[in-house]
């Protein structure tokens, strides 16, 4: 496949990792991101590799982001797709695009696919919702408290303004 002219040297401002495939989504070329993002087993021959076998997303199989570019004919973006790289046991979140390639004559020829890491970014957000969650159900817990708190500090009140009257009847008695 030959690519666009300036394709490749605008890859060099991009920081995100991507690569490019042809039509049966082999990979022809890649930025050093994406290749520095790889375990050096998998880094090796990526332009031998297709492009599921190195990049193993969740969506690979059967919604494949290039098909779906490929089919629109148009740009593609998804939010926190959940893979792995080959290689790896630790699962990865991405922000994944892709835009159709066109030859000279007009006709789709390939895809650059971009994927930018967003899992620390992804685990933070779990966290803090975890946090949220927990300071939701201490709100609760805290809120039943003091309604328990509430009544029987006014079942307290109750039986103190009955003693008080029932003082203040004995004293009346007691001393007329």
């Amino acid at each position: 496949m030959v690519l666009p002219p300036g394709l490749m040297e605008f890859s060099e401002i991009i920081i995100d990792s991507f690569f490019i495939v042809d039509l049966e989504r082999n990979i022809i070329d890649f930025n050093r991101t994406f290749h520095s993002m790889l375990p050096r087993a998998a880094a090796r021959n990526l332009k031998t590799k297709k492009c599921y076998e190195v990049l193993q997303l969740d969506i690979c199989k059967e919604n494949c982001i290039a098909h779906q570019c490929w089919k629109t004919n148009r740009q593609v973006r998804l939010d926190e797709i959940t893979g792995r790289v080959a290689g790896e046991a630790q699962d990865f979140r991405f922000i994944l695009s892709a835009i159709p390639i066109h030859n000279e004559a007009g006709v789709v020829i390939g895809a650059v696919e971009m994927q930018r890491n967003v899992t620390d970014e992804a685990m933070v957000q779990i966290k803090y919702q975890r946090q949220m969650e927990a300071s939701a159900k201490a709100q609760k817990q805290l809120e039943s408290d003091l309604q328990v708190r509430t009544r029987r500090l006014l079942e307290v009140g109750r039986r103190l303004y009955q003693t008080q009257l029932a003082l203040h009847l004995a004293k009346t008695d007691f001393f007329g």
